[in-house]
């Protein structure tokens, strides 16, 4: 994901000159609440730039910004202690970044070729505009006026092209969105000639459409991944990545269960870690000799990676084939040294959290990177769900839990940590859930 900041409409290297010079200030201060204060004030400057009114909303919104951007100035020095030296020319290039571009001297060029509306900057990003508001009227005219946009590409540090703009992934955040007509926009880029194979530089690079739709929150928020890729397929995408790599096993990796399945069913490759997310058993099965060992063709952190993938997933006789095979239900596993008890009972299935528990999985263990229980990640993956839909099986989940003697740290329920937020309202105004904590099974 690339974090860069949106641009106000009429950006002037000047301003950015005088605020890279601001930056380079607040470093030499050496208190990080100074830098902390620049970031503020320039999220208000893009805000009053960019008309938007002086909101709760849009307050709390620049403050996150703000955030953001610290952080993104903390990660940039800590790669590089050149940066942290507070010179010029370091300021500079972390304004550059904080935009998503790698040099100050690109950025400074996208600067100047936006001023020229004819440009092939302005064209670009007017197109990449369009795509992400669903204009697909504008984008039309854009193409026929200029055939070879759609094979263009960024000059950010991802390097899209416009067809990677419909995953919704890999570029920067403020355009990280699914309108409904996002087939129609994909249609319509690859009759124009985008090359559906097409590899961009994002998450290190050889980002294909697909492997970015496939793996994207945005269109499967939208119900529109499996159409998207449906189309992508039919018009010639790869199925796995460059060089053998396996689509299967980055959408598990990224919570993304249904496109997993929707790629293996479509014949994607399969190693252990994808057969057993996707709860194709007899491939697993396959990975194991006579006497329950591992073949020479698997290994064990593809078993370890797909026993946490088949927890999360709900794929229980996977579960339990993998348990009968030698995984251990107290394992650490990736990517934040969590137990299967803690996968089966953040995505809310009931009946692998009763296999688990029935085994002896230890009830509140605690993950490594966060100090969570299965308890707690149930609750925050409950708190957390966009829909009610998706809460549904979360309250058996948490009465199991809590009958099998799983205990919620009051402080749990009074956090205000901004990315928990959802998570600690919802319990105490859902007496479902309320009665599920008495370990009360839902009717």
């Amino acid at each position: 994901m690339s974090d860069a900041l949106p641009l106000p409409p009429r950006p002037n290297l000047e301003q950015y000159k005088k605020l890279a010079k601001d930056l380079q200030k607040a470093c030499k201060a050496g208190d990080p609440a100074a830098v902390r204060d620049w970031a503020r004030r320039w999220m208000e400057t893009l805000a009053r730039l960019q008309g938007r009114a002086a909101t709760p909303e849009v307050r709390e919104e620049i403050r996150g910004s703000a955030e953001q951007v610290e952080r993104h100035l903390n990660k940039i020095q800590k790669a590089n202690a050149r940066l942290a030296r507070c010179t010029l020319a370091s300021a500079q290039l972390m304004v550059a970044r904080c935009h998503g571009f790698a040099s100050w001297p690109r950025f400074a060029q996208h600067l100047r070729a936006l001023k020229a509306a004819n440009s092939e900057v302005s064209k670009f990003e007017l197109a990449a505009h369009a795509i992400v508001e669903g204009n697909l009227k504008a984008l039309e005219k854009l193409l026929r006026e200029n055939p070879e946009l759609v094979r263009a590409r960024s000059t950010r540090e991802h390097r899209s092209t416009l067809l990677h703009y419909v995953s919704a992934n890999g570029i920067e955040d403020f355009r990280q969105k699914t309108p409904q007509n996002s087939v129609d926009i994909a249609k319509l880029l690859l009759d124009a000639g985008a090359a559906v194979n097409a590899e961009s530089d994002a998450y290190g690079g050889r980002s294909t459409p697909l492997s970015l739709t496939a793996t994207s929150f945005h269109p499967q928020a939208a119900g529109l991944s499996i159409p998207l890729m449906e189309l992508l397929i039919s018009r010639g995408a790869a199925l796995d990545g460059p060089e053998g790599g396996s689509t299967v096993v980055s959408c598990l990796r990224n919570g993304r269960g249904e496109a997993a399945k929707f790629l293996a069913a479509r014949g994607a490759r399969l190693d252990l870690e994808g057969a057993a997310g996707v709860g194709r058993l007899d491939i697993v099965a396959s990975f194991f000799n006579d006497e329950g060992l591992l073949r020479p063709t698997a290994t064990p952190e593809q078993m370890k990676a797909g026993f946490a993938w088949a927890s999360e997933f709900g794929q229980t006789v996977v579960v339990d084939f993998l348990l009968q095979r030698g995984m251990h239900l107290d394992a650490k596993l990736p990517p934040h040294g969590e137990t299967a008890l803690h996968w089966a009972a953040h995505g809310g299935h009931p009946t692998t959290v009763r296999l688990l528990l029935e085994r002896g999985a230890p009830v509140d263990a605690k993950d490594e990177s966060f100090g969570g229980t299965p308890l707690g990640w149930a609750m925050y993956a409950w708190g957390n769900a966009s829909e009610r839909a998706a809460r549904g099986n979360h309250y058996e989940v948490v009465a199991l839990l809590v009958r099998a003697g799983a205990t919620l740290n009051p402080q749990w329920l009074e956090g205000n940590d901004e990315d928990r937020r959802p998570a600690f309202r919802r319990p105490r105004s859902d007496p479902r859930m309320l009665a599920a904590l008495r370990g009360e099974m839902p009717r």
